[in-house]
């Protein structure tokens, strides 16, 4: 278990010897059989008689900090070739071909196969992972079941609220969180799972009753290269590997594909399409303007009539894949049309923030070119005035995205304020200036200062405007140079209403 999640780790004794590692991984037996007593990948993490499992990184080997976790009182490495070329210490190494595909494994093995004692659901996509599996996780809560969540915004252990560090915690992490899960008796379980953690294995040794598909749009190409490779890495968890059943987006056009593709047996959900399993016969905004009343039509002739007091088309599609997920862990479809009517949004997503002002004031985590258009059409139909829109883009992340993004960006609102989001390790002006191209026109500006950008958003508001500060949404920090600054966008949104008396 990582240091920053100790509070998250089990409080059972596990414990295991290097020899039945070694038969579990089909190494040669060590000469001096010990036990271990923990695992971990972060060498900073190591406690006395844990084991070390040091992965090649993109720069770096983590076996270059054998002898950092030997002196925290590491018992055994297990690493690769390359890495035990590293290791001059007299330890015990464990060495294996493809060590990053087995850390999963290992944790599951060391953990005793905790996601086997909790039915558990995996939702993957661009788009809506988080804001599906808050209304998974909501439903559950309602329905009376002691339940777990893994994903963006933090993890929740039986109504208990922790932070995260990834979207899907490293393999280690993950498999201890699950375990702690297991020990508190949760009994149902959803998680984010994001394209890193498929490509990096992260998610080996987990086992779903069912995952989801949202949808699949340009992102996190720095990282898959092409949007092929980034499908490729997606379709992995609809696989025996990982899971036994699916629910897939077939609006889609990759979630199609993947219904055709997939290994497992696989439901669809369409807004519309009366072909697909789960589809919504009816849907119209409500006379309140801030929810939708539908009927759902589901398998085997399902109908839930209701309320879904949620903001934008897009959270329809989110909200059928919840529902279609909850009907298959065996909630009752007529328990979830009273359900649905307390169902919320995550914060962060198309979150309000009032203090009396009299114009609308929003915060959205987008920051895709497509999560940014849905954005901003929602807020377009929320008011009768101007969509102003703050937005930038990260540093060290796909780079291709970022005209895309700006072009979004104007299309979507009536007065376009483009500004840094987290520009880690580059240059503010130069993300600024890959985002805003050559041209500009008098309805935008350009301002590096987040908070600056935001006041800018609020003084140019007037009576029945919508201000949406999109990019950021629940995070409460703001990365430059390696620190990590504290910002939330909600707080900041408030405090530049706060200054012009409240009132705007």
């Amino acid at each position: 278990m990582s240091i920053k999640n100790e509070e998250l780790a089990p409080l059972g004794t596990f414990e295991k010897s290097l020899n039945q590692l070694a038969d579990f991984l089909g190494t040669s037996a060590v000469a001096k059989d010990q036990q271990f007593v923990g695992i971990t990948i972060d060498s900073r993490d190591v406690r006395p008689g844990y084991l070390f499992i040091a992965l090649p990184g993109l720069k770096i080997h983590g076996a270059t900090f054998a002898a950092d976790a030997i002196a925290q009182g590491a018992v055994a490495i297990v690493t690769d070739t390359q890495g035990a070329d590293l290791v001059v210490a007299n330890i015990p190494l464990l060495v294996i071909q493809e060590v990053r595909s087995a850390v999963g494994a290992i944790a599951s093995w060391f953990y005793e196969n905790p996601f086997s004692s909790i039915e558990s659901i995996g939702i993957t996509g661009t788009n809506g992972k988080t804001t599906t599996a808050s209304l998974v996780d909501q439903i559950w809560r309602m329905d009376g079941r002691v339940s777990g969540f893994i994903g963006t915004i933090g993890i929740m252990i039986a109504g208990e609220a922790f932070d995260a560090t990834f979207t899907t915690p490293e393999g280690t992490d993950l498999q201890s969180i699950v375990a702690t899960m297991r020990e508190r008796h949760v009994r149902n379980m959803v998680m984010e799972v994001s394209s890193h953690a498929l490509s990096l294995h992260r998610v080996t040794g987990s086992r779903f009753k069912v995952v989801g598909f949202t949808n699949l749009t340009q992102d996190h190409l720095d990282f898959h290269g092409d949007m092929e490779s980034y499908f490729q890495a997606k379709a992995r968890l609809f696989t025996l590997d990982f899971a036994d059943s699916a629910v897939v987006n077939i609006d889609d056009v990759y979630g199609e594909r993947l219904f055709h593709e997939a290994q497992i047996p696989t439901k669809t959900f369409s807004r519309s399409n009366p072909m697909a399993d789960w589809y919504y016969q009816n849907f119209e905004v409500s006379a309140s303007g801030v929810g939708f009343d539908v009927a759902i039509r589901g398998s085997g002739g399902i109908l839930i009539e209701g309320y879904l007091p949620l903001l934008g088309l897009h959270n329809l599609d989110n909200a059928l894949l919840a529902i279609a997920l909850a009907v298959e862990s065996g909630v009752d479809p007529i328990a979830l049309a009273y359900y649905m009517r307390n169902l919320v949004a995550p914060i962060g997503r198309l979150e309000p923030v009032s203090i009396g002002q009299n114009f609308l004031a929003l915060v959205d985590y987008a920051h895709t070119p497509d999560a940014v258009m849905r954005a901003l059409a929602t807020a377009r139909t929320l008011t009768p005035g101007r969509v102003i829109a703050v937005l930038g883009c990260g540093g060290d992340r796909d780079k291709s995205k970022r005209p895309i993004m700006g072009a979004a960006l104007r299309a979507g609102a009536d007065f376009a304020i483009f500004t840094s989001d987290n520009p880690r390790s580059e240059d503010p002006l130069q993300i600024l200036s890959e985002m805003v191209g050559q041209a500009q026109s008098e309805n935008e500006f350009v301002e590096p200062d987040r908070r600056g950008a935001i006041a800018i958003a609020v003084v140019e508001a007037q009576p029945g405007d919508c201000v949406i500060v999109l990019g950021k949404g629940h995070e409460r920090g703001q990365e430059i140079k390696g620190v990590k600054y504290p910002f939330d966008d909600r707080v900041e949104l408030a405090s530049a209403i706060e200054g012009l008396g409240g009132m705007g």
